[in-house]
C-alpha cells in the first residue's frame, strides 16, 4: 500500500489493520513521518515533529501487541496534537514568542489519555497566537495554509490540526475551541470536528484562552473517528473541576441509527444572515438529504437567543486579560498588533458587563440553552461558518474573525456539542460545512446526526495537496 492510501485511511479503518496485525505501528509511523516530510512544507501545519519519540512509541506498540496487550482502536495509530496542550519534554508554545522555549515537566491530561489508549504522538501542531485568532496566520511561526488552495487560511485557532487532518497528515488531531477554534478549522479544511460539552473532557494542561468557555476535542476525516477519540479522552478529571462527575457513555453506541425518525431543527433565524450562496446552497441540500433518508425537518425559532452572542465577548475579553496578566502589557511588543488589541479590549471590560454576561452563560448551561434550541427537536442544523476559507491575502487586509466565527461562538457560551461535517465544495474548490448541535452532555445524539447525514452524502474528494 503507497503513503498516500495509506495515509488517507480512516483512523478506524488503520487500527482494525493494526488490530490484525496486516499493519505494524513501526511502518505505519513511517509513513506518516515521511508524508509530512513531503507535504507538511507547503502547508506549515506542524510546529514540532517529534521523529525519535514517535518511532520509540511505534516500537513499544508493536512489542505490546504482538505480545497480545492490545489496547484498543487507538493502540498504534499516529496522531498530532495542538500546541497549547502540554507535552512533558517537548516544547509548547500556544503559537507565541513568550513561550517559544517552553518544556513542560508535566503532559496535559488529554496528552496522557491519548497516550495511555496507544496513540502515537507525531508533534506539536501549529495555531493562531495564543488561540485568539480564526486564520492561523501567525506572526511568529508563519502562515498555516489550507490543503485545498495553500493561498487560503485553513481557519483558527485551530489551524494546524484542521490543516494536518484534511491533508493526511495525522489520524486524528487535537484542537481546542473556545469561539469555534474546532469547528471553524474543520469547516475551512474540509474534516470533522467534534465540540464536546463543556467540561466532558479535562482542560488541565492546556495553556486558556478562556477558562469558562474552552473546550477540547478531536477533528478528524469521519464521525466515527471522532467518537472513538472522544472516548479515549473524555471524563472526570479531579485536575479540571469542570468536568464534574457525569458517566461517559458509549459514543460509537447508536450511532448507526441513521437519519430515519430524527427530528432536525432548522434556524429561521441567524444562521442564514450574510451567508454566501454557495454555503447556504450546500447546507440546505444537506437538510433535505437527511429529510429524505427519513428525517423530520422544522424550523425553529431563534429569536429568544439573541443574548447568547452579545454574552460572549466579556468573557472571553475579560478571561484573555487576566490569564494574561503575568506578561500584558509589561511584554506587549511580544504579541502581535491583532492579539494585543483583543487584550486591550479585555482590559476595559467592566465589573457589571463580565456579571451581566455571566448571568446569561450560567442560565443557558442550566437549561436554558437545550429549552430554547431544541424544543421539540433532537438536534439543531445549521451552517458551520457563513463562508468559506478566505484567502491569506484578504484576511491581511481586513480581520474576517468576527464573519467566520459568527455562527459558532454562541455554542461555546451555552456549552452544548456540536459536530462540524463537511457538506462538500463550492464551485472555487473550497470545503462548506454543516454543524448539528445537541442537548448538553448528549453527544451521542450530535454524532448519530452526522454520521446519518455522512452516510446520505458519501465520501469527500482528497485536498490537492494530500
Amino acid at each position: 500500500m503507497d503513503d498516500k492510501t495509506l495515509g488517507m485511511m480512516s483512523l478506524e479503518a488503520v487500527g482494525a489493520e493494526i488490530a490484525a496485525r496486516r499493519i505494524s505501528p513501526v511502518e505505519l509511523t513511517e509513513a506518516m513521518l515521511r508524508r509530512i516530510a513531503a507535504i507538511d512544507p507547503q502547508l506549515n501545519s506542524y510546529i514540532t515533529v517529534t521523529d525519535d519519540a514517535a518511532m520509540a512509541s511505534a516500537r513499544q506498540a508493536e512489542t505490546e501487541i504482538a505480545a497480545g496487550n492490545y489496547r484498543g482502536p487507538l493502540h498504534g495509530v499516529p496522531i498530532a496534537i495542538k500546541d497549547l496542550f502540554a507535552t512533558k519534554g517537548v516544547r509548547t508554545t500556544a503559537g507565541s514568542k513568550i513561550l517559544n522555549d517552553w518544556i513542560p515537566d508535566h503532559d496535559a491530561a488529554v496528552v496522557e489519555k491519548l497516550a495511555s489508549a496507544g496513540a502515537i504522538s507525531l508533534g506539536k501542531l501549529g495555531m493562531h497566537e495564543w488561540a485568539y485568532g480564526t486564520t492561523s496566520d501567525n506572526v511568529h511561526f508563519g502562515p498555516i495554509r489550507n490543503p485545498w488552495n495553500t493561498d487560503h487560511v485553513p481557519g483558527g485557532s485551530s489551524g494546524g490540526s484542521g490543516a494536518a487532518t484534511a491533508a493526511g497528515l495525522a489520524y486524528a488531531t487535537m484542537g481546542s475551541d473556545t469561539g469555534g477554534s474546532i469547528r471553524m478549522p474543520a469547516a475551512a479544511c474540509g474534516c470533522v470536528g467534534l465540540m464536546p460539552t463543556y467540561g466532558r473532557v479535562s482542560l488541565f494542561g492546556a495553556i486558556p484562552l478562556s477558562w469558562t468557555l474552552d473546550h477540547a476535542g478531536p477533528l478528524t476525516r469521519t464521525v466515527r473517528d471522532a467518537a472513538i477519540v472522544l472516548q479515549a479522552i473524555a471524563g472526570r478529571d479531579a485536575r479540571d473541576p469542570a468536568t464534574g462527575h457525569a458517566a461517559v457513555p458509549d459514543f460509537l453506541d447508536g450511532i448507526e441509527a441513521g437519519a430515519k425518525g430524527l427530528r432536525i431543527g432548522v434556524p429561521k433565524q441567524f444562521f442564514w444572515d450574510r451567508l454566501e450562496p454557495a454555503i447556504e446552497t450546500s447546507v440546505r441540500a444537506a437538510i433535505a438529504a437527511l429529510e429524505a433518508g427519513g428525517a423530520s425537518v422544522r424550523e425553529v425559532d431563534m429569536v429568544q437567543i439573541a443574548q447568547y452572542p452579545r454574552a460572549i465577548g466579556p468573557i472571553m475579553f475579560a478571561d484573555a486579560a487576566a490569564y494574561h496578566a503575568p506578561y500584558y502589557p509589561s511584554r506587549r511588543e511580544e504579541y502581535s498588533p491583532q492579539v494585543a488589541s483583543l487584550l486591550d479590549l479585555g482590559l476595559k471590560i467592566t465589573g457589571p458587563q463580565l456579571a451581566a454576561a455571566m448571568r446569561v452563560l450560567t442560565e443557558a448551561r442550566a437549561g436554558g440553552a437545550d429549552a430554547a434550541l431544541l424544543d421539540g427537536v433532537d438536534v439543531l442544523a445549521a451552517p458551520t461558518m457563513p463562508i468559506a476559507a478566505p484567502s491569506i491575502e484578504s484576511a491581511r487586509a481586513a480581520d474576517p474573525s468576527g464573519r467566520m466565527s459568527a455562527f459558532t461562538t454562541l455554542f461555546d457560551l451555552t456549552g452544548q456539542p456540536v459536530v462540524a461535517v463537511p457538506t462538500g465544495l463550492t464551485p472555487e474548490g473550497l470545503p462548506a460545512s454543516i454543524s448539528f448541535v445537541a442537548r448538553r452532555r448528549d453527544e451521542r445524539t450530535a454524532l448519530r446526526a452526522a454520521r446519518a447525514y455522512e452516510q446520505v452524502r458519501g465520501s469527500m474528494p482528497t485536498p490537492p495537496v494530500a
